[in-house]
């Protein structure tokens, strides 16, 4: 069967935490020892209450982040960002950043997909600026990292855009070429969570 004909008959549900740690579980497994498996699994307290599908972007993201306005105004590292939002494609990213206006208030935005914009001029950007929200997909967030353009060291929300589909009704965890590039990007970032959550606790999770 197509994906596409299996998720027509599906009813989307708010994503939890056991349905991301699954994925990297299943993904990982066949090459990963017992003890590498665990090490890749958080505690429900690193995840927020995803979005129950009732919410516009702007609202939920109100909702998870109340004290937004101080995190915004007490961020001074350059080559991060506070919020990093991971998409499918550069047009679902330029969707949510319109979609935001009415949360991100001052705050700089900075694209973060490969569809007319250079890595080069990205990572000069991320050096010389201060950027509060990181939207793009997973394979340029994934470059970024790799070059050490993208610094995740003051990032505080790692949101997910899980339950947005495409014209063929897939989730950006159903597309391969997306995926491989997001679990990539997820295995880094679980590994950077493990190391700041034994420090301060501070960074969480959240499915948009």
């Amino acid at each position: 069967k197509k994906i596409s004909d299996i998720l027509e008959k599906s009813t989307p549900k708010p994503a939890v935490p056991a349905d991301l740690q699954n994925l990297l579980s299943q993904h990982f497994g066949e090459n990963r020892s017992v003890i590498e498996i665990e090490e890749l699994k958080l505690s429900d307290s690193c995840f927020l209450p995803s979005n129950d599908l009732t919410h516009s972007f702007s609202s939920y993201l109100k909702e998870i982040c109340p004290k937004w306005a101080k995190l915004r105004k007490n961020h001074k590292e350059k080559k991060s960002v506070v919020m990093l939002v991971i998409c499918s494609s550069a047009l679902r990213s330029l969707e949510l950043i319109k979609s935001m206006t009415a949360f991100k208030g001052d705050c700089k935005v900075l694209k973060l997909f490969a569809k007319h914009i250079k890595i080069k001029e990205q990572m000069n950007m991320l050096e010389k600026g201060l950027f509060h929200v990181g939207v793009g997909t997973p394979g340029r967030v994934k470059a970024l990292v790799e070059q050490d353009g993208l610094c995740l060291n003051s990032t505080k929300y790692i949101i997910l855009d899980w339950n947005w589909r495409d014209q063929k009704l897939r989730r950006m965890m159903d597309i391969p070429e997306v995926l491989y590039k997001h679990l990539y990007i997820l295995h880094f970032v679980y590994s950077l969570l493990l190391i700041l959550l034994s420090r301060s606790g501070s960074v969480r999770f959240s499915f948009c």
